[in-house]
């Protein structure tokens, strides 16, 4: 995306330089930087173990992020705005956890049984869960001006105390059918999950950058007062986006708890740092305004390509958080050196 559809302060009269006009190939351009990179990982995770290059693992790979994936792409769309949602992690988690605990039989596993609400809601009740986290972080951060750092923080540490409490730090088994079905079923040999990671990615891809409510989005994290001078009802884009993060971080919790048949009371705990290590990699700025989806996307393959790699040559999975804390600091001074500022 060119920088220009963020700030809107070009007069229409002007005509665009050539460093303007060559402006969105150079961006276009920046969504293929880590190519490269992942390239030299698969590269490398040959000479480490030739299972590496296998269909097998390969798919293995795709499925093992596919979930943090579209956690990455709901971040992602909020990071463009100019926001941050740290809830994304525990929504991920309360969303099935809160539809299993209504829904499961208690005589199998701890939970309520509720004969009101039948096991066909069990998908809409994760949705829905998803979208009114994001409502209500909407009310608070858009509403009443509020800072969506400390906000969504605060609502992290409210809905994990909220599954550990309807869970009482179990986990919840027996989910029904409809629950596991897309984290568990294969389409055309695949793992259902990662074709439906392919299409929301593409989907992102279509709609930031080829649709005027994607422009909008740039347009808020560039600009936000230009983006209202010029017309575009900012509180809704944002509140709208909001919306979808948390519904799309209850679909990812859906997605692993169908794959595990399953919903540990610690679902999600410390996936927030994979999420802003991707996003952050993959050129997304903290600051809003820059970035796309397919950087993104490119991102949380690098970094699964990298953990599968180290998981291969025997690397305990304890250093996964080194890992995550190593690429984001990594990503910060690459940007800084390239680009003549961090994306902070």
């Amino acid at each position: 995306m060119s920088d220009t559809l963020s700030t809107g302060t070009a007069p229409a009269s002007v005509t665009p330089s050539p460093a303007a006009r060559r402006a969105p190939a150079i961006a276009r351009l920046r969504d293929f930087a880590l190519v490269p990179a992942i390239v030299a990982v698969a590269i490398v995770g040959f000479i480490v173990n030739p299972v590496f290059l296998s269909g097998d693992n390969l798919i293995n790979v795709l499925q093992s992020m596919s979930e943090i994936s579209i956690v990455v792409l709901a971040e992602t769309i909020v990071l463009i705005t100019g926001k941050m949602d740290l809830s994304l992690e525990s929504t991920f988690g309360l969303a099935p956890g809160l539809a299993a605990w209504l829904i499961v039989d208690p005589a199998v596993t701890h939970g309520l049984g509720l004969h009101a609400v039948p096991q066909v809601w069990a998908v809409p009740l994760v949705l829905l869960t998803g979208a009114a986290v994001g409502a209500f972080n909407g009310l608070l951060i858009v509403r009443f001006k509020l800072n969506g750092f400390i906000v969504t923080l605060g609502i992290l540490i409210v809905l994990r105390g909220l599954l550990t409490g309807i869970s009482g730090g179990k986990t919840f088994f027996a989910l029904p059918a409809s629950m596991t079905y897309l984290g568990s079923a294969a389409w055309l040999g695949v793992p259902a999950s990662v074709w439906i990671c392919l299409l929301l990615f593409a989907v992102g891809i279509v709609v930031l950058g080829y649709t005027r409510p994607g422009r909008a989005l740039y347009a808020i994290g560039g600009n936000a007062d230009a983006a209202r001078a010029a017309g575009i009802r900012t509180d809704r884009v944002l509140w709208l986006t909001l919306i979808v993060a948390g519904t799309l971080a209850a679909l990812a919790g859906l997605l692993i708890s169908g794959r595990l048949a399953a919903v540990p009371a610690a679902q999600g705990d410390g996936a927030i740092f994979q999420v802003f290590a991707a996003a952050v990699i993959g050129g997304v700025s903290l600051n809003g305004g820059k970035g796309t989806v397919f950087g993104a996307f490119t991102g949380v393959l690098l970094l699964f390509m990298i953990i599968n790699v180290l998981t291969l040559a025997g690397v305990p999975a304890q250093w996964t958080n080194f890992l995550n804390g190593a690429v984001i600091l990594v990503a910060l001074v690459v940007s800084r050196v390239t680009g003549g500022k961090a994306q902070t």
